[in-house]
């Protein structure tokens, strides 16, 4: 099998990998059998092609043209997975800062990315098992992080985990840098190291910054914005300018300004997607400048989420008030009832929505004193019985609230010279971070890890940086030339069919089936090599990636392949 990789040994020269692992990663040992760069090269591009296991990696190779994974001649039969951990130890040994910092800058200039606007978020990846040994130890001489509960963003609080923290240009999403950080270390506590990383990175200060809600503490901008950087954030939604801008809304009006309008991105026939802007008077609590956003979307989604959570909470209480009033319900005070209502209303969101109230009611009952058959003279004794209710309603003024703050959000600057369209554009371009987190999980398969040793699992999530700036760049190289081609789209799906976006990972799956095939003569040991045609759509798609098709098979090697 050739696949695609004569197409990723293309981008990792292009970038510089290669030459940054045989540089950084240290040297092989006596006993090293297998270079650990080659080792950890193998493991790159598997990432990148296949996401094999370690253990089933040498069947892998064996079904691949060893001299594109830069194996030498029986090499596939050093390939195990005690070598390959071990070749993950010295990528945890070597400098990966220095190693990361290479490639970007080569990428960067080889691709002439734009670095004046940098986005940074962070995703957890969750980890199976207890990792009880994971508690920060030293190893070699470095440290590694604790594999530990924390705030789950894959919604398993009942699993281990570690914080992984992305930074992505603007144009075409490409990471240009990663750390890793304890599984229980809160998003606020990561800005300032990671905007001083990136001023050493870009070469100053003034780069614009751009992050999600837990930039804006007054500790993060104050030092950004002391430092001559720049940055925008948004403004949380517990902060008391949110109060403050609804009630001079109320009070004054706000003069909305149209900044954006643009086809529906969900419906081909839906209304266009409209963005409005307002410079607010007031600035933050620090002293910085806040601009507020008016989305048609998020209005109409806002407003149908609530009216959704309103009807669920009001069927989950018409059932319960049901449950109640049954002759022979398990909720007998009202204290059980009030607790079981309030659960309904945090399950649903809907505790300021609504408010639910438990009445009380005495029921008179009457029984025999006495056991037998009642007669003339039988006495009847009264019982008291408590009976409940239950009663709920909307809440006006709070659903007034919530109405006015529909598709609205602010977002917190320090630049005064930007205007309301240059904020929305540059805030936009962070959803384009958060799909390079869902390729991660979901095309290169982070989860689930199949190593225990926390050192081999920070080497490996390194790769992973490696293999999403390979994928990004494939991906911003082919945008480019459909965009200077005046391409709409490319017949990358099956049957011919248009892919307006083409993604990296439909680009390799493109050139999946491409083989080489070496036909033995037995009696003089000669041998001929076949290789497949390329098709007219691949050549073209390899032009578009600054590839020659006639160049294709070049690095493999001529003679038998010995397995």
């Amino acid at each position: 099998m050739v696949g695609a990789l004569p197409i990723i040994n293309h981008f990792l020269e292009l970038t510089g990998v290669n030459a940054a692992l045989q540089r950084f990663v240290p040297q092989p040992g006596s006993r090293d059998r297998l270079p650990p760069a080659v080792g950890v090269g193998i493991l790159l591009r598997n990432i990148l092609v296949s996401r094999e296991p370690l253990y089933s990696l040498r069947d892998w190779c064996r079904r691949v043209e060893g001299s594109l994974l830069g194996l030498p001649g029986s090499g596939v039969e050093l390939l195990n997975d005690d070598r390959l951990g071990r070749c993950l130890d010295k990528l945890f040994e070597a400098d990966r800062a220095a190693l990361m910092t290479e490639a970007v800058v080569q990428a960067a200039r080889s691709f002439e990315l734009n670095l004046e606007e940098l986005h940074n978020d962070s995703t957890t990846v969750t980890l199976s098992g207890e990792y009880v040994d994971a508690k920060g130890q030293r190893r070699n001489g470095k440290p590694t992080h604790r594999i530990a509960h924390g705030y789950n963003k894959d919604h398993r609080p009942d699993l281990k985990q570690l914080l992984y923290l992305l930074t992505t240009t603007a144009e075409g999403a490409v990471p240009i840098w990663c750390s890793v950080e304890h599984g229980n270390t809160t998003d606020d506590k990561t800005h300032i190291g990671t905007w001083s990383v990136l001023r050493e990175l870009v070469g100053r200060p003034d780069f614009l910054y751009v992050a999600d809600s837990k930039l804006c503490t007054r500790e993060n901008m104050d030092h950004i914005a002391r430092h001559g950087g720049r940055f925008i954030t948004v403004l949380p939604r517990t902060r008391g300018e949110i109060q403050s801008f609804r009630s001079w809304q109320k009070k004054f009006g706000v003069e909305w300004i149209e900044v954006l309008r643009r086809p529906n991105s969900r419906l081909k026939d839906g209304p266009d997607d409209v963005f409005k802007a307002y410079e607010s008077q007031f600035p933050s609590d620090e002293g910085y400048r806040i601009v507020w956003i008016w989305s048609s979307q998020k209005a109409e989604c806002e407003g149908l989420s609530r009216r959704r959570r309103v009807a669920r909470a009001t069927e989950e209480l018409q059932n319960l008030a049901e449950r109640i009033q049954a002759p022979r319900s398990r909720v007998k005070d009202a204290v059980h009832a009030q607790e079981l209502a309030k659960a309904i209303l945090a399950r649903t969101r809907t505790e300021e929505l609504m408010t639910v109230a438990v009445e009380v009611q005495e029921e008179e009952r009457f029984k025999q004193a006495t056991p037998g058959r009642p007669g003339k003279q039988t006495v009847y004794v009264r019982v008291p019985r408590e009976k409940l209710q239950l009663h709920w309603s909307t809440q006006a003024e709070a659903l007034e609230f919530e109405q006015a703050m529909d598709g609205i959000f602010p977002l917190v600057l320090n630049d005064r010279q930007m205007s309301l369209k240059d904020v929305l554009l540059a805030y936009k371009h962070q959803p384009r971070l958060e799909r390079r987190f869902e390729q991660l999980k979901s095309v290169l398969e982070v989860m689930p890890v199949f190593l225990k040793s926390p050192s081999r699992i920070e080497a490996l999530l390194f790769l992973y940086f490696l293999a999403l700036l390979i994928h990004s760049l494939i991906e911003l190289q082919l945008r480019r030339q459909m965009a200077s081609e005046g391409r709409a789209d490319l017949p990358l799906y099956p049957e011919e069919r248009a892919c307006d976006r083409p993604t990296a990972d439909r680009v390799l799956h493109f050139f999946g089936d491409v083989r080489c095939h070496r036909l033995l003569n037995p009696s003089d040991g000669s041998c001929r090599i076949f290789k497949d045609k390329l098709t007219q759509r691949q050549a073209a798609i390899l032009q578009m990636l600054g590839m020659s098709p006639s160049h294709y098979f070049t690095g493999i090697q001529e003679g038998p392949r010995k397995s």
